[in-house]
Order: structure tokens, then sequence, then C-alpha cells
């Protein structure tokens, strides 16, 4: 490790385009209310850090269309702005309710049935031919968004007699959601497979796996998708996932709490305290984590959330959470970047109130108690993690105004983002694609830069490129974080120098 002050002459402040201050990101959906391009220009000016396309909606080429669209936006408007495409995941529907739909009752009784025809009050068929064999007496079965549920009774040669525990009204073809851990339903699935394929061919910087419960599921992408390098984001909706966490973030770039499916699969008491635990556990190993569903849904048609949904957003940022998620609040909404605005300044309140000095403070105790774990075991890991745990305290102790992460794949932005720093945290990268997906950790302001072949070029150039931007300025001190520039891709960050901008 090299360390020692070096004095950088201040070059010409050209300000760089941030749409907000605040730490946590943005990740927001784009759909029909918010697809035109003067809507996307205002989506990223209010706020937004990465935009989700929801495969489950729409065509393919529609979304090739989208990821177009917002690449051409971020140009515009001059911002980083990454793109995450959510595959559909496996999925189970019941057959097509009449007309109009049909009032279910809590109380009576009805029954499953394998199948593809109709449905009826007393009769739900389900496209999903093993059900009979994989549900048991005692199990409870959703419907939609968890709204409608029945609980099994018996089974017999034709159904699963069951009894509606919460009742209301259906219609169309909507999901069934089984116990997970019997389903035999595979992920990824022969048509996730092909949409990641054509979406990591187009660029997109993200990948967000659903209905996973194993690790195996996200290598299943990364081979499909090979050679690209597209980022996987692995959503945590069922049980099996929850209990298989520590080696699903161990595979994965980036982790979702997908707290709808989530809240169907376990008692609804329990969506908070596993999202926090997730959250928890996430920043700990330095994998970004997103907190998702139901955020600010009351925005969708409403000018102001509900008080409830700003307490949520709050906690979810005293958590720890990096990033925070909308769905149909932009994608549907009647007012996207309003929403975005108002998430923006709940977050910001949330931020200065959180206790980031004591998560930092905890962070470097667990990591002392874990260096025996496997994760933190490897030589490069374990030098990567010390070092920015040094440049957390060196930062606070001599009143640093930035740290500068110079990262060739992001790995150095990510550790040092576990300690949210109290310091601007700006990665750079000489990779575009790199830049992009930094959008997601807590608190990263992504800048590009060019490729050096000395130590000392590298932390000049790293300084007069945050100058340039603005974020940084004359009088500042900040800390330089590399690796040295001869070695290989990937290995470790071993230079700390502190800087005083001249």
């Amino acid at each position: 490790m090299t360390t020692r002050g070096t004095e950088i002459p201040t070059a010409t402040a050209t300000p760089t385009t941030i749409a907000h201050d605040t730490r946590t990101k943005i990740v927001a959906t784009i759909g029909p209310a918010s697809e035109s391009p003067e809507m996307l220009d205002e989506l990223l000016r209010a706020g937004v850090d990465v935009v989700r396309l929801n495969l489950s909606h729409g065509t393919l080429e529609s979304h090739l269309e989208r990821v177009k669209a917002v690449r051409a936006a971020a140009t515009r408007v001059g911002q980083v702005v990454a793109v995450l495409a959510d595959l559909p995941g496996p999925k189970v529907r019941a057959g097509q309710f009449p007309q109009g739909g049909c009032d279910l009752v809590g109380g009576t009784t009805l029954t499953l049935v394998p199948g593809d025809g109709p449905s009826r009050a007393d009769s739900i068929t389900v496209d999903y031919p093993t059900v009979l064999d994989d549900l048991q007496p005692g199990d409870r079965v959703v419907l939609g968004d968890g709204a409608i549920s029945f609980g099994v009774d018996s089974l017999t040669v034709d159904g699963a007699v069951c009894t509606v525990l919460t009742g209301g009204r259906v219609q169309g073809r909507p999901g069934v959601h089984l116990p997970s851990e019997r389903l035999r339903l595979s992920t990824p699935t022969d048509d996730d497979l092909v949409l990641a394929r054509a979406m990591a061919t187009a660029g997109v910087d993200f990948l967000a796996v659903s209905f996973v419960r194993a690790a195996n599921d996200l290598r299943l992408v990364r081979e499909a998708i090979a050679p690209h390098e597209t980022k996987l984001v692995a959503k945590i909706e069922t049980m099996p996932a929850v209990t298989a966490l520590e080696s699903i973030a161990a595979e994965a770039d980036a982790i979702m709490v997908a707290r709808g499916d989530l809240g169907i699969e376990c008692p609804l008491e329990d969506v908070p305290h596993l999202q926090k635990r997730i959250i928890r556990h996430c920043v700990e190993v330095g994998v970004p984590v997103i907190t998702a569903t139901q955020m600010m849904e009351s925005m969708i048609t409403s000018p102001s959330p509900t008080r409830a949904e700003v307490s949520d957003i709050a906690n979810a940022v005293f958590d720890g959470t990096d990033a925070l998620m909308l769905s149909g609040e932009t994608a549907i909404g009647a007012d996207p970047p309003a929403v975005v605005r108002t998430m923006v300044r709940i977050a910001g309140r949330a931020e200065a109130e959180a206790s980031y000095a004591q998560w930092a403070s905890r962070l470097g105790r667990v990591q002392r108690d874990h260096w025996h774990d496997d994760t933190m075991s490897v030589g490069q890991d374990r030098i990567t993690m010390a070092i920015t745990h040094a440049a957390g305290q060196a930062a606070a102790d001599a009143g640093a105004h930035a740290i500068l992460c110079c990262t060739r794949t992001g790995r150095t932005t990510r550790a040092m983002a576990r300690f949210r720093p109290a310091a601007t945290l700006i990665g750079l990268s000489p990779d575009p694609a790199t830049v992009r997906t930094m959008s997601l950790s807590w608190g990263v302001r992504a800048l590009e830069v060019g490729t050096y072949h000395s130590t000392d070029d590298l932390v000049w150039f790293a300084v007069e490129r945050a100058v340039q931007s603005g974020l940084v300025q004359r009088g500042d001190t900040v800390l330089v974080l590399a690796g040295a520039p001869d070695r290989p891709s990937g290995a470790s960050t071993d230079v700390l120098r502190i800087v005083k901008v001249a």
C-alpha cells in the first residue's frame, strides 16, 4: 500500500450533470406513461439513476427500442444512467374468468383444477399440470397481488378442495402463487434465456432474474449470455431464496428485495424483518441492494403519497438500501416525474437522520470478525476490503471532501460504498459499462477517465477529472484509491493517497 500527501493543481471546472444530491439511488420503471423522449428527459433530470424495463409486459422489439431511447435521453441530459431489464420468470396463471369477473366470498368452497380451460367462482383452472401433486392440505394459495387467498382442505382425483380465506373480485387471468419450495418450475425459463441473450446483446447493464431459489439459477443465465458480461440482479421473492441468501449474494452482482411476492410467500409481518436482514447482509458483503414494490403506489393516481409510504421509504433508507425502486408509479402513473422528485425529497430527508457513522463502525467490527469466512479469505478481496476500511477512517480523520475510487470493474467502488462515507464518493473507470453500473451503488458519482500506465498518472488524472466535473474544488482534500495500472484487471486495490487540491 502506498500512502502519501500530494498537491494537484486545479483544472478548469466543467460541472457535471447530477440529477439529485441524495446518496440513495432511484430505479424507475418506464412504460406507456414515461417512454416518450420528453418524459424520459424529465425523469432523468428529476433524479432517476437506473431505468427498469419490465419484460413481463410488451414485446421484445418494444423493449429494444426503449434501450435505445434511454441511451439517447442520457446523452441529451448529459447524465450517467444504467438500464435494468427485468426477466419475467416462470408464471402460473388461472384460466380466464367470465367477462366482468367473479366475486369470491370468504368461507365458501371452491376447487382448483389443472388445465387451461375457463375459470368460475366454484372451480378455478390452473395452467400447472402437477398442481395436485405439489399441493398439500394446509397449504395457502394466493391469487394476483395477494388480496385473495385460499386454504387447501383436501386433495381428490378431480382437484384440490379449498376454502376461500380472503375473498374479493377476480377477473382476467390472474397469477396463482403456490408454495415455492415444492414447485417444479425452473428458473430461468427458456423464454427468460431468449430475452436475456437479446437484452445482453443490446447492451443493457443489468438483468434481473426472477424467482431465484439458488445460486445456480444465476450461473445458468451467465452461461447463456456469454461472452457478454451483463450484471445480474437476483430477485429475492421466495423463502428458499431467503434461506440461500449468502450463496445467492456471493454469485449475484446486485440483489432486489422483491417485497410483493415475498409478502405472499411468508406472513406479512415477517416482510419488514426480512428486508432488514437482506439489506444488512448485502451491505456487509458489498453487493448493491434494491428495495422494491409498492413504495409509492398511491401516486399512480394521487398527486402525493400516503404517510405510510413516506415512512416506508425513510425506513428503507435507514436500513441502508442502495436503491429504491418505482414500478407502476412511473410506468403507468399520472405524473412520473413528480413521483421521482417526491421520492428524492423523502430519501434526502431520511439520509440526514441516518446513522451512517455507526454503520461504518459496526461494519469494521463485522469485517474483522469474519476474516476466516471463504468470502473474505481470498487474498485480493481481503486486501481491497482492508484498504477501503482504512480509507473510510482516513477520510474522516483528514476531513476529506471526496474519496476517488479508480476501478476497472467497479469492485473498489462497491467495497468503499459499504462504509457509507460522509465524503463524496466518486467512481472513475475507463470502461463506459462499468461507469454505468456504478449508478446503482449507494452514494457513487460515476465518471469516465482514460487509461494510464503509472500510478502517478492515474492519481493525477483522476483528481483532474473530478475537478473538471465540478465534484471537487480548489482547497479540497481528497483520497484516491486504486490498483497499480500495470496489474491485471481484477487485481486488488493497493494504493491509497491523500491529495490536497491546490
